[in-house]
C-alpha cells in the first residue's frame, strides 16, 4: 500500500481554485473501509465546485467526487460484512448523526449533519477513499464500472420518479431538463412504462437531445425553437401534463413546468436555481397541484437501482461519453461545462 496519491483538490473558496495534488492515502477507522476506486464520474456539482457556484458551504481543502466503485482494499477491526476484494458502490452521505429523527426514520438524506463525499469529507477523485461500511452495496458482476460509477445519479432520478412522484403506467411525463439527471429521470420514466415522454432543452444542449431520442424519448423539445408548454399541452388535448420533472431548475423551467401541469397534477424539482422567479407561483392553488423537491437517495433505492441495472432495465452507461485519467480532471471539467460531454468517468491512476 502507497503512503500517498494523487486526488483532485479543491482548496479555497474561490473559482478555480482546484489542482492535482499528492496526498497522505486516508487512515480508516474501525468500522471503516479503504476503497480502491476504479471508476467516478464527473457531476455538475463538481464544476460548481470548480467554479465556487454552489449553493452550500464546501469544506477546503477537500478530494472532490461523490459518484464511485471501487474494490475493497482494506477493512477495519468492526467491519463484519465486507472483505478485502469485494466490489462495491458507495453511497454520498459521507457522515450522518444517527441519532436525529429523519435517520432513525430511514430519511438520513436528509440529516441536518450530514456530510457529502467531494464537498463535506474528501471524496473518489483519487486512488483510494475512506467509506464508513454502512454506506457500501455490492456490485453485481453484470454491471460494469461505468455503470456503477453512475448508480448515484441514478438513484436521484430513481427517488424522483418512483419514491416521490406517482408516475404511472401509460400516463404522461414531462422531464424539463436534458442533462445527466434528466436523461436518467428519462430512462426511469420509460422503464415504469410512462407514455408518451417528453423531454426539452436548449440549443446547447443539441447533443444531450440527441441522446435522449436514441434513449426512446417520444417527444424531444428545443425550447428555443418551439415553446414545450404548447407541445405538452397538445399531447394532451389541452388537460397538461400529470407529472412534470424540473431537472433544470431554473426560473424558465419553473414557469413552464406550472404552465404545462395538469390540474390536480405534480411537480417534482431536481434541479438547483439561485435566482428569484418573478413571477406568480399561484397557478399552484389554481391547479391544486402537489410542487416538492426531492434530493439524494437511501438504501433501498440503491439496491432498487442495482437490481434494474443488472436486469438491463436501465443503462447508465449510455450516458457515459468520455473517459479519461485522473490527471486529465480539467480537461473533464471543460468538457462539462462546455456541454460536449455527457457524463465523464475518471479512472484514478
Amino acid at each position: 500500500m502507497p503512503n500517498t496519491m494523487l486526488a483532485v483538490v479543491k482548496y479555497g473558496q474561490e473559482d478555480g481554485q482546484v489542482e492535482l495534488r499528492e496526498v497522505p492515502v486516508p487512515e480508516i477507522g474501525p468500522d471503516d473501509v479503504l476503497l480502491e476506486v476504479a471508476a467516478a464520474g464527473v457531476c455538475g456539482s463538481d464544476i460548481e465546485f470548480w467554479r465556487h457556484s454552489i449553493t452550500f458551504p464546501i469544506r477546503t481543502p477537500v478530494i472532490q467526487g461523490h459518484e464511485f466503485g471501487g474494490v475493497v482494499a482494506e477493512a477495519g477491526e468492526r467491519v463484519t460484512d465486507w472483505r478485502v476484494g469485494d466490489e462495491v458502490v458507495s453511497e454520498t452521505a459521507a457522515f450522518i448523526c444517527g441519532k436525529c429523527r429523519l435517520c432513525r426514520t430511514g430519511h438520513y438524506n436528509l440529516c441536518r449533519e450530514r456530510l457529502g463525499f467531494g464537498y463535506g469529507l474528501d471524496g473518489a477523485f483519487a486512488k483510494y477513499v475512506r467509506v464508513r461500511q454502512g454506506l457500501l452495496h455490492r456490485k453485481p458482476p453484470e454491471v460494469s464500472w461505468n455503470a456503477a460509477a453512475l448508480t448515484e445519479p441514478t438513484c436521484v432520478a430513481y427517488n424522483a420518479l418512483v419514491v416521490q412522484s406517482e408516475a404511472r403506467p401509460g400516463e404522461p411525463v414531462a422531464i424539463l431538463g436534458p442533462g445527466a439527471i434528466g436523461l436518467l429521470c428519462l430512462q426511469v420514466a420509460k422503464a415504469l412504462g410512462a407514455s408518451p415522454v417528453l423531454i426539452t432543452g436548449t440549443t446547447v444542449d443539441a447533443r444531450r437531445l440527441d441522446l435522449a431520442r436514441r434513449l426512446g424519448a417520444d417527444h424531444v423539445v428545443n425550447a428555443q425553437e418551439v415553446d414545450p408548454v404548447e407541445v405538452a399541452l397538445d399531447l394532451t388535448g389541452g388537460e397538461g401534463i400529470p407529472l412534470v420533472i424540473d431537472a433544470a431548475g431554473n426560473s424558465a423551467t419553473i414557469r413552464q413546468s406550472l404552465d404545462m401541469v395538469a390540474r390536480n397534477g405534480q411537480i417534482t424539482k431536481i434541479g438547483w436555481g439561485k435566482e428569484p422567479v418573478g413571477f406568480s407561483l399561484d397557478p399552484i392553488v389554481a391547479k391544486a397541484v402537489r410542487y416538492q423537491g426531492t434530493f439524494s437517495h437511501t438504501w433501498p433505492m440503491w439496491e432498487a437501482v442495482l437490481e434494474m441495472v443488472r436486469a438491463g432495465r436501465l443503462d447508465p452507461e449510455a450516458l457515459v461519453t468520455h473517459e479519461l485519467q485522473l490527471r486529465e480532471w480539467l480537461t473533464s471539467y471543460e468538457l462539462v461545462e462546455a456541454r460536449q460531454a455527457v457524463k465523464v468517468v475518471l479512472r484514478p491512476e
